[in-house]
């Protein structure tokens, strides 16, 4: 089972359209796969159309119980999506006072890395989709992963937000003696805009070795495709956009499998 979070310290850089096209990516590939909704916004619930305040049980009652994690617990939790081979671990507002009522408690840390111990044999991939919060549910989502990938979009206001996201990556692998892995892709490349070739140069320039060499485009289909709540691979499987993250869902698997390094 490989684990993919997808982060960013800022909002609005393509986090959730990445997490749903690569899962349509890997469903096309004949993968099972998991989506965990981190964010208590609960935006990739939504895309999917679930409503996250008509949940019985969902990732914040894990939470309160991770000190007695059950199996049946775990899978309580789990939504059949209606497309094939697609569950979701979904989000609730109640997420939001993990930090607070709950970030001192021993084990935070490690409660979605818990979770995946009872379903590894479950899943091929498990895409997490994360708050633009660095906090408990971040650090979770960080634990539990192979590879972090990160949204940019291509524009200097998001660059600021990346620098934000980088040092986060550094201190905490300071504080755990680990290396984290991660993959910075820019998002939202608009080829007619002179201010999307600067910002890319200096993402270039900057990031160096963990820049993706692909950028993703502006799409409308992403945002066609969310409207009746299937990954745009579903919906327009042709477009240039659902072409790009299968380039980058290649990539990731290769770099996975041992045959790529670059990004490391």
């Amino acid at each position: 089972m490989r684990v993919w979070t997808v982060a960013n310290q800022k909002g609005g850089v393509g986090k959730t359209t990445s997490v749903t096209t690569l899962a349509g990516v890997a469903l096309k590939e004949g993968k099972r796969v998991l989506l965990i909704d981190t964010d208590p916004h609960a935006s990739l619930g939504y895309y999917f159309g679930v409503d996250s305040d008509a949940i019985n049980f969902s990732l914040f009652d894990i939470f309160k119980h991770h000190e007695n994690l059950q199996p049946e617990m775990v899978r309580k939790a789990i939504i059949e999506l209606p497309i094939p081979g697609l569950h979701l671990l979904p989000s609730n507002i109640g997420l939001s006072t993990i930090d607070r009522a709950m970030g001192h408690h021993e084990g935070m840390g490690l409660v979605i890395k818990n979770i995946l111990k009872v379903l590894k044999d479950e899943y091929d991939l498990v895409l997490i989709d994360c708050p633009p919060v660095l906090g408990v549910l971040m650090v979770n989502a960080l634990a539990a992963c192979d590879l972090i990938i990160v949204p940019v979009q291509t524009e200097f206001l998001a660059i600021k937000g990346l620098q934000r996201m980088i040092k986060t990556l550094v201190l905490m692998g300071r504080s755990q003696d680990i290396e984290y892995r991660y993959l910075v892709v820019p998002t939202m490349f608009d080829r007619r805009v002179r201010a999307s070739h600067v910002a890319l140069e200096f993402l270039l320039h900057e990031c160096k070795e963990h820049v993706w060499d692909n950028v993703v485009p502006i799409d409308t289909k992403f945002r066609d495709a969310s409207l009746v709540h299937i990954p745009a691979t579903h919906y327009l499987g042709t477009s240039r956009g659902v072409g790009i993250y299968k380039a980058l869902f290649d990539y990731c698997m290769q770099r996975e499998a041992g045959h790529v390094y670059r990004g490391r």
